[in-house]
């Protein structure tokens, strides 16, 4: 009998086998092969046809080298980063706000499903059809928003050369600051409703009777939610802002879209991700230094996470406790 129960355990395992097989296969054709693929491009000189041909050489830390120096990237760095705060501070702010009331009883909100739905719907959408409608809305000189504007007779206002005054449209995307305005609400407007069902998910996992208890003690909201709900909150707005810092890092298809597929004006609207596709897809076509920007986005990503986890630790916890020791003299 208990030779019986042991094939059948065999058997049963091999069909497990079976059935995690597909997944593997797909992981290592579309995942860990490309990956190990380009980090191996980025040691060669690879471009062009030639370079998918086979016909490149092997130049070392070569690629490295010249992305330390490239001020081009840390230029598309340091426009990552702007636009990734614009977008995340002000996202982690009203989600805050929202998912606290949402998440509170005592506030007795009807609807709320209904809100969360409402809130969630912007991230179900694709990013490419959101940059295209934005591209419509504050299209020049006839965009709705436009048309908005010189309802209300507001216009761009300048001097030409002669000292004659002009009035006309708003020309959103030849500015830097409305540009990377525009980039920054489009990404906060979509993943906002994404941090506010976290929170929440935070908020309802803390225990009730932590709550209970403050009321008991006479807390009001203000102050639970300042001293209880925030504090414990701490391990998954870590989370939100690694998560984040990773996501604003591969931005892509917004700036791409919206603006000249380069990043203009001025390519200061140009990310990482967009700068490596504009080497690796248009133009030059250089394979192997487009892989060694993904990498070097990917150490900067790794170190910048590590140090806000490290960062957001509670130094109360990490301090070893002190014993005080009675005795006689």
């Amino acid at each position: 009998m208990k030779q019986k129960t042991i094939g059948n355990e065999a058997r049963i395992n091999r069909w497990g086998y079976f059935f995690v097989l597909p997944f593997v296969i797909v992981y290592f054709a579309f995942n860990f092969y490309p990956t190990i693929y380009t980090l191996f491009l980025a040691f060669t000189n690879s471009k062009g046809f030639k370079g998918l041909a086979g016909n490149y050489e092997v130049v070392g830390l070569k690629n490295f080298t010249k992305l330390v120096s490239d001020k081009y990237f840390w230029g598309a760095v340091k426009n990552t980063f702007i636009m990734w705060g614009w977008n995340f501070f002000p996202q982690l702010g009203v989600a805050l706000i929202l998912s606290i009331w949402l998440s509170d009883a005592r506030l007795k909100l009807k609807g709320r499903g209904f809100f969360r739905a409402i809130i969630y719907m912007p991230n179900l959408l694709t990013a490419a059809s959101v940059a295209l409608l934005f591209r419509s809305l504050f299209g020049y000189p006839l965009g709705p928003v436009n048309q908005f504007l010189q309802g209300l007779g507001i216009y761009d206002e300048f001097i030409r050369g002669d000292g004659t005054p002009v009035r006309e449209a708003f020309n959103f995307f030849r500015n830097v600051a409305m540009s990377r305005g525009i980039v920054a609400f489009v990404q906060w407007w979509m993943w906002y409703g994404h941090t506010v069902i976290m929170l929440m998910a935070g908020i309802t996992s803390i225990n009730v009777s932590l709550f209970e208890s403050a009321v008991v003690d006479g807390a009001n909201s203000r102050q639970t939610t300042w001293f209880i709900t925030l504090p414990m909150l701490r391990p998954m707005m870590l989370y939100i802002l690694v998560t984040s810092m990773i996501g604003g890092m591969q931005m892509f298809d917004i700036p791409f879209l919206l603006t000249d597929m380069r990043g203009g004006p001025d390519f200061k609207i140009r990310t990482t991700i967009v700068y490596m596709y504009n080497l690796a897809f248009q133009g030059v076509n250089d394979y192997a230094y487009a892989a060694a920007i993904s990498i070097g986005i990917t150490i900067i990503i790794v170190v910048l996470a590590l140090i806000i986890y490290f960062a957001m630790q509670d130094r109360s916890e990490m301090k070893p406790s002190r014993v005080l020791k009675v005795g006689k003299k």
